[in-house]
């Protein structure tokens, strides 16, 4: 089946196939669980034997994996890279390994986006993989060190190398730390979103750009690597 999905079924309904080449925005408030959201979309599209690189920008890349592997991810198997842009910036010296790939901080988008081209050199030409997902956690991090005129940059590039490949890319924004030029900006390089927002005690999301009109709002849930949605 060619395409992508979210692994979060009233979703899928909704939306159908994600189509290849797709680059989406997950935007929200802190503490609505974007990460947790962000990596059980990976770890579900992992099962339809896909590869995915993420970009850390706020855990070191031992860390990301843990998670992956506390949830009963195979991870010796699995097709699954790190850029971790955080253990260097804590002045410890850790080499990279087969699955994590470092980069000197969130500042270096030269070496992240070296790291990034390796990972898509194995997966998609040395493995041949035929999908491949490119998450970054969080473009808010990388936004706090670099201009939006060098980001942007850097995202042209990479959200174009995911359509030339036929993957499926999402970037994580933090809502209200950025002005509206900045997320205006930043939009003009996704096919759609993920908004989330809160509502009360909890939080809901729905999805935009993807269908003739956006898809309803829910309020979620995460357990593990299970998203439950309520439609509100």
């Amino acid at each position: 089946m060619s395409g992508y999905s979210l692994g979060i079924k009233e979703l899928d309904e909704l939306l159908g196939n994600i189509r290849e080449g797709t680059n989406l925005m997950m935007i929200g408030p802190p503490m609505s669980r974007k990460d947790e959201l962000l990596d059980a979309i990976v770890f579900n599209s992992q099962k339809s034997e896909d590869s995915a690189i993420i970009v850390s920008t706020r855990e070191p890349g031992e860390r990301v994996l843990g998670w992956f592997e506390d949830n009963g991810m195979d991870i010796q198997n699995a097709d699954i890279g790190i850029v971790d842009c955080v253990t260097r910036t804590l002045g410890l010296g850790a080499a990279d390994t087969e699955k994590i790939k470092r980069a000197s901080s969130p500042v270096d988008l030269t070496g992240i986006g070296v790291k990034i081209s390796q990972f898509f050199e194995e997966m998609l030409v040395k493995k041949q993989k035929k999908k491949i997902h490119l998450c970054i956690n969080s473009l808010s991090t990388i936004l706090m060190y670099s201009n939006i005129q060098t980001v942007f940059r850097f995202l042209h590039v990479f959200t174009g190398r995911v359509k030339a490949a036929n993957g499926f890319g999402l970037y994580v924004v933090e809502d209200e730390m950025h002005d509206a030029q900045t997320i205006a900006t930043l939009k003009q390089l996704f096919d759609g979103m993920i908004e989330i927002k809160a509502v009360g005690d909890a939080y809901t999301m729905r999805v935009v750009g993807m269908t003739s009109k956006p898809t309803p709002w829910f309020e979620y849930s995460i357990e593990g690597t299970e998203v439950s949605l309520k439609r509100t």
